[in-house]
C-alpha cells in the first residue's frame, strides 16, 4: 500500500542528498555584528519533530550559517547569514525516530549536533523541555503535525525564542487563530519567524512575479494550479494499538484532518499560496467539489479528489486541483492566464520552471520570457533571510501571510468538505477545531477521532459535514 509519507516532499526524503545539495549553496564564514544570544555568536537549534523535514531543516540552517561539507565547496551568498549554528536540543514523540535523526545528523553534521541524551525528549510535553534549554535569540525549529504548530509557536513566543515552522501551519480555522495571535506577539518582541512556504523565496518566482507587477502578461484573469498522483490511501485501524500514537505514527502523517488538516491542504498549500502571490490578494469565495472512487478502501479520512474555484474581489479565478488516484494522468504544475498571454508559475516537485508565453499557447517553442536561473534553491534561501534577520536585528516575520495563506487553503477545503460556498469572511470570522484540547493531549488521552468497527475513519459527506 502506499503512504503519503514515500512521496510527500522529497526535498526530506533522503537526507545525505537534501544536506549535500544545501551544502552547495552554502555560505562563507565572516565577521557579523553580534545581535543575538550567547557571547560566542552561535545560534543554537532546537528541534521540534525529528522526522525527514525536521532534519532536512537543520541542514538547510547549517548551511546557511556557513558549513560546508567533506568534498563541497562554498560558492559565496548572503555573507551576513553565516556564523556558528549548532543543534542544543530534540523533541519528539517516537522514540527511535529521535534516536535515529540523531544518528544521522551527527554521522553528517559531527560536533554541529551537541544534543546529549539528556537533551534528548520524548512525549507531548517534549517541546517545552526543547525550547527551555535555548537562550533568548535561539531559534526553535517546528516541525511536528500541523496540529501542534500553535501551541509550540505560542511558547516559542512567551520564551523570547525565534522560530522556523513548516507547513501546514494550522489544520482548522482556530490553529489559525493562533497563529495570527502568537505571530502579533512576536511582532512586540521583535522576534524572527520564518514560514516553510519556500516558493515564496524562490528568485524566479519572484522575477516573474515582477513581470506581471510590470504589466507584462496584462490583467491577469485566471490561475489554474494542479497536482495529480497515485494517491496515499490507508488501511484500517489494528484494534488494541494506542489509538492516538497511531495516528501520529510518521507512517500516517496526513491522513486525519485533526492532526495534519488532510493530504489536500499538505500537497496544495504551496500552490494556493502561489495563487494568492499572483494576484496579491486573498480570495472572497471558494466553492469545490470532490469525492472517493467508487470502489475506495481507503480507511482515511481524506478524499481522492478536489477541485476548487477561487474568487477573487474583481470577479477572477483561481482554479486549484487535486487528484490522488492510481492510473490516472499525473500533474503538477500552476498556469497563469493574462488578458495579453499565458505563462507558467511553477512546474514538477515545485520546480522553478517560471516563464510567460508569447501568447495563450503553453508550449516550449512559444516562451518570450524566463528568468535567470536559481543559484541557491528556496528551502535553502528562506533560512538565508531568517539567519540575516537574526544576525543583523532585520524585521522578518512570515507568521501572518502564513497563517491567512493556510486560512485559504482550509477555506477551499471546507468548500468541498461542506458542499457550500464559503466566504471569506466566514472563514476569517471561524474558531473551530476539530480537537479544542490539542494542548492538553497525553499518550494516555483518546484520540480526538475514532475508527468504527471496521477500522475506518469518518470522512466527510458533503451537506452534512461541518469544518468552518
Amino acid at each position: 500500500m502506499t503512504t503519503a509519507r514515500s512521496r510527500v516532499a522529497p526535498r526530506r526524503t533522503f537526507l545525505k542528498n537534501t544536506l549535500s545539495l544545501a551544502a552547495a549553496t552554502a555560505l562563507t564564514r565572516t565577521t557579523v555584528p553580534w545581535v543575538h544570544a550567547g557571547e560566542d555568536h552561535t545560534i543554537q537549534l532546537a528541534l521540534i519533530g525529528c522526522g525527514g523535514r525536521g532534519c532536512g531543516a537543520v541542514g538547510n540552517a547549517m548551511s546557511a550559517g556557513g558549513l560546508v561539507l567533506e568534498g563541497e565547496q562554498a560558492p559565496g551568498g548572503v555573507p551576513d547569514a553565516a556564523g556558528p549554528i549548532k543543534l542544543v536540543a530534540m523533541a519528539d514523540l517516537i522514540p527511535d525516530r529521535l534516536d535515529q535523526s540523531h544518528r544521522a545528523l551527527t554521522d553528517l553534521l559531527g560536533d554541529r549536533i551537541d544534543v546529549p541524551r539528556d537533551r534528548r525528549f520524548i512525549g507531548f510535553d517534549a517541546y517545552r523541555k526543547a525550547i527551555d534549554c535555548l537562550r533568548p535569540g535561539d531559534v526553535a525549529l517546528l516541525t511536528t503535525h500541523a496540529a501542534f504548530r500553535a501551541v509550540h509557536l505560542e511558547y516559542a513566543v512567551e520564551k523570547g525564542v525565534h522560530v522556523f515552522m513548516e507547513k501546514d501551519f494550522a489544520a482548522d480555522p482556530g490553529g489559525v487563530q493562533q497563529i495570527l495571535r502568537a505571530g502579533e506577539a512576536a511582532e512586540k518582541k521583535n522576534l524572527k519567524i520564518a514560514a516553510g512556504l519556500m516558493a515564496r523565496h524562490s528568485s524566479a518566482r519572484q522575477a516573474m512575479i515582477q513581470q506581471i507587477r510590470d504589466g507584462a502578461m496584462g490583467e491577469i484573469l485566471l490561475i489554474r494550479a494542479y497536482r495529480m498522483d497515485p494517491g496515499y490511501r490507508m488501511g484500517p485501524f489494528p484494534r488494541g494499538e494506542n489509538e492516538l500514537l497511531w495516528q501520529l505514527h510518521p507512517g500516517r502523517p496526513f491522513q486525519f484532518l485533526w492532526s495534519s488538516g488532510g493530504i489536500f491542504i499538505e500537497l496544495m498549500i504551496h500552490q494556493i499560496d502561489e495563487c494568492f502571490w499572483i494576484k496579491d490578494a486573498w480570495p472572497v469565495a471558494a466553492h469545490g467539489v470532490g469525492g472517493r472512487c467508487a470502489d475506495s478502501t481507503d480507511c482515511s479520512q481524506n478524499l481522492d479528489s478536489y477541485s476548487i474555484e477561487y474568487t477573487f474581489a474583481d470577479g477572477t479565478k483561481a482554479l486549484v486541483t487535486g487528484r490522488y488516484i492510481p492510473n490516472c494522468h499525473n500533474d503538477f504544475v500552476t498556469y497563469v492566464h493574462g488578458t495579453k498571454c499565458a505563462g507558467q508559475f511553477s512546474g514538477n516537485i515545485h520546480a522553478p520552471s517560471s516563464q510567460i508565453y508569447k501568447d495563450q499557447r503553453i508550449a516550449s517553442d512559444n516562451i518570450a520570457w524566463r528568468p535567470e536561473k536559481e543559484t541557491v534553491n528556496p528551502w535553502q534561501a528562506e533560512w538565508h533571510v531568517l539567519l540575516d534577520a537574526i544576525r543583523q536585528d532585520r524585521p522578518h516575520n512570515e507568521a501572518r501571510r502564513a497563517a491567512l495563506a493556510n486560512l485559504g487553503a482550509i477555506m477551499g477545503r471546507a468548500a468541498v468538505h461542506t458542499g457550500q460556498i464559503v466566504t471569506w469572511d466566514q472563514a476569517i470570522a471561524s474558531n473551530f477545531q476539530f480537537c479544542p484540547n490539542v494542548a492538553e493531549l497525553t499518550a494516555d488521552s483518546p484520540a480526538p477521532v475514532q475508527a468504527d468497527e471496521n477500522g475506518r475513519y469518518p470522512a466527510p459527506v458533503p451537506g452534512t459535514w461541518t469544518e468552518i
